[in-house]
């Protein structure tokens, strides 16, 4: 008999090359490395769905997987086995047997991102691929009246990548909040999905209006626009973590810390 199994896996984007599977087996990805130890220990080949697909160096402390298997190892089998064959750089952090009405991608609500700046003259060692440096002050209270306009549901055109293939640019954004907590600078944004580069490419025109170089209503500007072209270059990937997918109550998915870990916060999601 079939079981199907959800996961929520954190890992080290900087590790990978990306989530999705590649079909050169020389660039390691999530998927690849998870589907290796997973069919390890079911003794069968095993492949995964993801909630969300992530890009090379894009980090995620709560990326919710399903599988299905004919083999019945128990949920902790599944985390200690699956993270015993996992590089250091990932780890199933839960495990849950689920009916078959569950889809990591389709059953989620929304997915929550966090995009984490530090300002310094010096760049850091220790979290280099981490996090994204600048050595400017930025304006956080201009980044957050400017990322109000942008809440709602929206034609996200001026925010995707030129290779997204969405079929429709429009997406609800529900919460999008920029605020200073410790040595950082946090863009935190919850949507129903993202189309491809989005937050980077949001935390791009953030940037530009901290550091004084557009005014707050630019964001507006760029988003009506509906024009790639129009706004800002693409914040580099090492900021962005995917902190949170939010699934109907009945699944009853385990709730674990926002992150990331370093952040020394936790907040539950704003809608659901």
């Amino acid at each position: 008999m079939t079981q199907r199994i959800a996961l929520g896996i954190e890992y080290d984007g900087a590790a990978f090359h990306g989530w999705q599977r590649q079909s050169s087996p020389t660039l390691l990805t999530v998927q690849q490395a998870l589907e290796k130890a997973l069919s390890q220990v079911a003794d069968h080949p095993v492949l995964t769905v993801c909630a969300g697909r992530t890009d090379t160096g894009v980090h995620a402390t709560a990326q919710v997987v399903h599988f299905d298997t004919e083999i019945d190892r128990g949920e902790k089998a599944w985390i200690r086995g699956g993270n015993s064959l996992l590089p250091a750089t990932a780890r199933i952090r839960w495990a849950k047997a689920v009916s078959d009405e569950f889809h990591a991608r389709f059953s989620a609500r929304h997915r929550r991102y966090r995009y984490v700046i530090q300002e310094s003259f010096v760049e850091p060692a220790i979290l280099a691929r981490q996090l994204t440096h600048t050595r400017l002050q930025l304006d956080v209270e201009r980044m957050d009246e400017a990322a109000q306009h942008l809440l709602g549901e929206r034609d996200f055109s001026s925010f995707r990548a030129a290779g997204c293939q969405s079929r429709s640019p429009w997406r609800e954004v529900m919460h999008l909040r920029v605020r200073r907590t410790g040595p950082y600078v946090v863009i935190d944004i919850q949507a129903n999905a993202f189309l491809q580069h989005m937050v980077r490419n949001i935390a791009g025109v953030l940037l530009e209006i901290g550091s004084g170089n557009k005014p707050a209503d630019w964001a507006r500007q760029v988003l009506e626009s509906r024009n790639r072209s129009l706004a800002a270059v693409t914040a580099k990937p090492y900021g962005l973590y995917l902190v949170g997918v939010d699934y109907p109550p009945d699944f009853e998915l385990p709730r674990v810390a926002t992150g990331p870990g370093f952040l020394q916060d936790d907040f539950e999601f704003v809608i659901g």
